[in-house]
């Protein structure tokens, strides 16, 4: 027993110390995590150890391997053993993940990803139903609304109400006994949009071409020519005669092809179910959002649906029960209509003791959208209309709060779509991450997200095949005194044009009113590079998007991702297959479809994939290379034939650079493809291989493909929407020479940026603020960047001049 001290009637115990300093316990010595001989996509066997309890950042230009090394390899593999702890029933239902190309992986902890992907194109999700705000809600409205209309599932516009009556079997004491019973369950989904909150009317004559039969191709819809399922079923399926135009169809047969409910019917020997045309485009069209559609569907169904506000519910998607019940004079509808930053006070003004730990929670979930500087969204804004940057903050909302540590975040360039004012607080939000004991790993381009590293891997030291090797590793300071690009560029720093281009006339916008825009007007001058700037939710893009976009010569690039799948490629997606393909057949008489894997070329084996997969029920699927085709994905009999001197798949492995030389000059010279190659070239990708899947492009590598094939089209004015998403620093002054080089052309070039080196370069700048939401919407500043500099009223100004250190 230590010894007892008695100071008048207080006894104290004191408590003896060891003085002598413990040894390391062996357990804290595992302060790394350790990657030896890296090899995923074109990492060339890289190793680095990484701190833990660490911010690092991750360096070098798009192409380089940082997300190979990040993504791909470390938070692949932590998740992959993470799956591997559950049951083989639960894995059964979870992806199976294969183990990354690396040697040895040590040190990992558990694993949060927060990347760059759109948070999904389901017409029924919002930013509401995707954090879980929209569940608070519920249970708050169905606690304390007034009147009390029932559960958290009556305040759900993704919950219908159901009603059922029947007789059911009760036993009791050995005998049973039928019972009349009614159910019911009342949902908040308003039954004429389906929770939609529009509804949509057809334009039958975009569906059909009445003269024709069915046999004659009369149904103009996508995917539903006779010769493909759809429309063998249609035509098989004996309610209509398929030789008989549609304009002769009797009531009944014309309703049967246009609303008719599933039936089984027997089509060439095979139980299908047939389904008229309006539901079944419903089912398989219009459950998509329609900004995330292919660009033919999309075309398709805003020339075919017309939508417009469901007059039931004003577009809320709830139903009149839902809306009746208010809390303080407002409904669940109005509150999610609300900014989230006026949301916040409104919920904070709440003294209910009954609900006192839900109100805390809801919050703490609304302030951290304000922290993380989403504080304008409301929560029924549909989670597919958020930008890449948005959708990234929106997932790390449920991270802020979190008691978890130990873990480690791998964020995937965080600052998208930030205004440098709002990147001081995102690097405050990671600094506070790495403060409570998680490990941060960031991908990242921006130096002021750089500058607050505590450790920093570079990789290059070009892209692509010249790149996979990590050319510096150590502190920021470090960083600087070194001769890689990152290090060369850090501290580079853009200088405002002593003299800018004269304006060869205006684009006049008058009372423009999407969103939040306060009936705005502004002529935005032409022959010029013009930079609209502003904090993210200032309205720069509904002003842009909602009155230039979309206008008689003007081609607009926005920040929608590139679809592709393993089989799409830079050749594919840019129509760069095509010239190349006819090419090859005309020099050897012989079909074009020959030169596609996806065609009549594939090899059999592999179907054209170059790679046969093994499925292995939980395990991990196998991916071994065809050894029909070696991975060519062509057949033996098409690598035959030749054009230049090469066979299509030595065309397709060639890169953008050897490509442009090669189709030149000499026998092998395609005029069209060559200039398609060039505009690759002129946005940085000369480094990219033909036949490269789309899968494994970064970010920026995919925004500038977008750019090259963009480019083609003709216009007189190009709008482009934070081109330097995904850029490295050297990258960005590339970009600004593409841009000068469109101008002199004399094209009109309109940037929605946020990066200070090309507002600084722009010859006028059009800021609009002073903040976000119902604060923003209003034009703050109009002229020269120098201008802009010398006035500092506003954010961007200020900003600015800092930036060029005025």
């Amino acid at each position: 027993m230590p010894p007892q001290e008695r100071t008048g009637e207080t006894t104290c115990v004191a408590t003896s110390k060891d003085t002598q300093l413990p040894e390391i316990h062996r357990a804290d010595s595992h302060d790394l995590i350790r990657v030896y001989g890296a090899r995923e996509n074109n990492l060339k066997d890289v190793s680095v150890e990484l701190p833990k309890r660490r911010l690092t950042v991750f360096t070098g230009v798009s192409g380089s391997g940082k997300s190979s090394l990040v993504f791909a390899t470390i938070a692949a593999e932590s998740q992959r053993l993470i799956n591997e702890t559950y049951s083989a029933f639960v894995q059964g239902f979870m992806p199976t993940l294969a183990r990354p190309e690396v040697d040895v992986l040590d040190g990992l902890t558990t694993t949060i990803i927060v990347d760059q992907e759109r948070m999904g194109a389901n017409p029924r999700s919002t930013v509401g139903t995707a954090t879980d705000a929209n569940a608070m809600l519920r249970i708050l409205f169905s606690r304390i609304g007034l009147p009390h209309i029932g559960s958290p599932n009556a305040f759900s516009f993704n919950m219908p109400t159901v009603r059922a009556s029947g007789a059911i079997t009760i036993e009791r004491g050995g005998k049973s006994k039928a019972e009349k019973a009614t159910f019911n369950r009342l949902g908040g989904m308003c039954p004429r949009c389906e929770g939609m909150g529009s509804v949509s009317d057809f334009d039958l004559a975009a569906l059909y071409d009445e003269s024709k039969s069915l046999n004659e191709g009369a149904l103009t819809i996508p995917g539903y020519g006779m010769e493909g399922w759809y429309g063998r079923i249609f035509r098989g399926c004996g309610f209509f005669d398929p030789d008989e135009p549609i304009a002769k169809f009797t009531e009944k047969q014309l309703h049967d092809l246009l609303y008719k409910e599933p039936t089984k019917v027997k089509v060439e020997g095979v139980n299908v179910t047939f389904e008229g045309l309006i539901p079944k485009i419903q089912k398989s069209f219009l459950s998509k959002d329609v900004d995330a559609m292919q660009p033919h569907i999309r075309a398709f169904v805003e020339r075919a649906v017309t939508f417009s506000e469901c007059f039931d519910c004003d577009g809320t998607r709830l139903t009149e029960e839902a809306r009746s019940s208010k809390i303080e004079g407002r409904n669940i509808a109005d509150l999610c209509a609300m900014q989230i930053s006026d949301l916040a006070e409104w919920v904070r003004s709440l003294e209910e003791p009954r609900v006192a730990p839900l109100l805390t929670g809801l919050q703490h979930l609304l302030d951290s959208f304000v922290r993380i500087g989403l504080g304008y969204l409301s929560l029924d804004r549909p989670s597919g209309t958020l930008s890449g940057g948005e959708a990234q903050r929106t997932k790390m909302i449920r991270h802020l709060g979190s008691s978890l540590t130990d873990v480690t975040y791998v964020f995937d360039e965080p600052t998208i779509g930030l205004h440098p004012h709002d990147i001081a607080r995102m690097n405050e939000l990671l600094l506070q991450l790495r403060d409570k004991g998680n490990t941060v790993l960031v991908v990242e381009h921006k130096p002021e997200t750089i500058a607050i590293a505590d450790h920093v891997v570079d990789l290059g030291p070009r892209a692509g095949t010249e790149g996979g090797q990590v050319v510096f590793e150590g502190t920021v300071e470090g960083l600087r005194s070194v001769g890689t690009l990152t290090g060369r560029h850090l501290d580079y720093r853009a200088s405002v044009k002593p003299a800018v281009r004269t304006p060869s006339g205006a684009l006049e916008v008058r009372g423009a009113a999407a969103h939040n825009l306060r009936a705005v007007d502004v002529d935005i001058p032409l022959g010029v590079l013009v930079a609209v700037t502003g904090v993210a939710g200032s309205g720069k893009s509904s002003l842009i998007h909602g009155s230039v976009s979309g206008g008689d010569a003007v081609v607009s690039i926005d920040q929608s991702a590139i679809k592709g799948s393993r089989r799409s490629n830079p050749a594919t997606y840019t129509g760069l297959l095509e010239p190349i393909r006819k090419a090859f057949a005309k020099a050897n008489g012989v079909k074009p479809a020959l030169f596609s894997s996806n065609s009549e070329g594939a090899c059999p084996t592999c179907s054209g994939a170059g790679v046969i997969y093994t499925d292995l029920g939980v395990m991990a699927t196998v991916e071994t290379t065809c050894e029909e085709c070696e991975g060519k994905r062509f057949r033996a009999e098409v690598l035959e034939y030749q054009f230049g001197g090469k066979d299509i798949s030595e065309v397709l492995a060639l890169s953008v650079a050897e490509a442009e030389e090669f189709f030149g000059t000499g026998e092998a010279r395609i005029p069209t493809a060559h200039k398609l190659l060039q505009r690759l070239a002129d946005v940085g990708l000369a480094y990219l291989g033909l036949g490269q899947p789309l899968t494994t492009l970064s970010g920026g590598e995919r925004q500038r493909l977008k750019l090259a094939v963009a480019m083609a089209q003709k216009g007189d004015v190009y709008v482009l929407d934070e081109p330097t998403t995904g850029l490295h620093l050297a990258d960005v002054e590339h970009l600004l020479g593409l841009l000068d080089r469109l101008v002199d052309s004399g094209k009109s070039v309109i940037v929605i940026e946020h990066h200070q080196a090309v507002m600084a370069h722009a010859d006028w700048i059009i800021d609009l603020g002073p903040g976000a939401g119902h604060d923003g919407g209003r034009i703050v500043f109009e002229g020269t960047p120098a201008d802009l500099v010398a006035d500092r009223s506003t954010l961007t100004g200020r900003h600015l001049a800092t930036y060029v250190g005025r």
